[in-house]
């Protein structure tokens, strides 16, 4: 993170412009950050007080003028609704990139802004686009080595960029002998720099070309139609006071004794009652059920939560039962409990 860096731009690249926007950085006391090819004010914002805005509270903007900058572009989306935090992507010549994005403190200020400013005249003959943000929060990996565990994966991932939620690989339905993976992660920004890291080759992930892009509807259909069953995958919610990899360890429980063990080990080491949280997101019809599931224990610093897929059987035991209980064989091998 550095702070606004136009004393290192070319003394010939937009010099009235360039001028211009110091001269209401100085006046308005706005600061602005730049970070991995943009800018960006906010996020929070000075003064903001409770959680980030809910999904839908950002806009994109797209077709500006390159040498159009915050001084022009803050004031004018905040003509709408209160930011939450404005992003432009600009160029090392101290361009920006022709778009950029606007979050708002809620939805309603978002939607107003699409009604007001879509179609804006920003300078004389220049329209700007200003639409819906989709924020998209998965992305998909395709050409990694089918020797490549889901264990050193997730290290890997985890150590690179904050905000990954679980990691599910599926067999490669464009390559042979390679694999897939779905990664999601907890905002568009997140995954974003995700993005930005893979594609440069930041990480040391594979020895070929990775093709790694957000996720696509059709892909995402195809891979639920699969018919093999995709891995469970489970990631605790910061850095790990353990050993990297511990994360995630080959499930073989005793289907309904889990739960019980994981009571009684809490009670044993004081650490209070486990907590669940299930939620099924995905039903196929060949009985197999996907689940998000969370668990958090007092005494220990860090949730554990991800995704499993269960099978309805005959029995008609509870899916969140079952999910429940494979969470729970991962939380005591966690502790250290086989």
């Amino acid at each position: 993170l550095h702070p606004l860096p136009l004393q290192t731009w070319p003394d010939s690249v937009n010099q009235v412009n360039k001028m211009a926007l110091l001269a209401w950085v100085k006046e308005t006391g706005v600061d602005l950050v730049q970070i991995n090819g943009q800018r960006r004010y906010g996020g929070p914002p000075p003064g903001w007080v409770g959680d980030p805005p809910p999904t839908g509270s950002e806009v994109f903007i797209g077709k500006l003028p390159q040498d159009v900058y915050e001084n022009t572009l803050i004031p004018l989306f905040q003509s709408v609704g209160k930011l939450y935090e404005f992003r432009l992507m600009m160029t090392f010549s101290g361009l920006n990139r022709g778009f950029a994005y606007a979050k708002y403190s809620n939805r309603r200020s978002a939607r107003m802004a699409v009604t007001a400013l879509n179609n804006f005249e920003v300078q004389k003959g220049c329209c700007i686009l200003v639409c819906k943000s989709t924020e998209k929060c998965e992305l998909s990996v395709d050409g990694l080595a089918t020797s490549l565990s889901q264990r050193h994966l997730e290290f890997l991932l985890q150590e690179a960029a904050e905000g990954i939620l679980s990691i599910t690989l599926y067999p490669s339905p464009y390559q042979k002998r390679a694999q897939l993976a779905v990664l999601k992660y907890s905002s568009h920004h997140a995954a974003a720099m995700a993005k930005k890291s893979l594609m440069e080759g930041n990480m040391r992930i594979s020895e070929e070309q990775l093709r790694v892009e957000w996720l696509k509807p059709d892909l995402k259909q195809k891979l639920r139609c699969s018919e093999e069953k995709p891995s469970t995958t489970w990631v605790l919610c910061g850095k790990s006071p353990g050993s990297p990899g511990q994360a995630h360890v080959p499930l073989r429980a005793v289907p309904g004794k889990a739960l019980e063990l994981l009571d009684a080990l809490c009670r044993k080491r004081c650490l209070g009652t486990p907590l669940f949280f299930t939620k099924c997101v995905q039903a196929n019809p060949d009985g197999w059920r996907r689940f998000w599931c969370q668990v958090e224990i007092p005494g220990y610093p860090l949730p554990l939560s991800g995704f499993t897929w269960v099978r309805q059987d005959v029995s008609g035991a509870s899916g969140h039962n079952k999910a429940k209980d494979m969470l729970a064989v991962q939380m005591l091998r966690i502790l250290g409990e086989s």
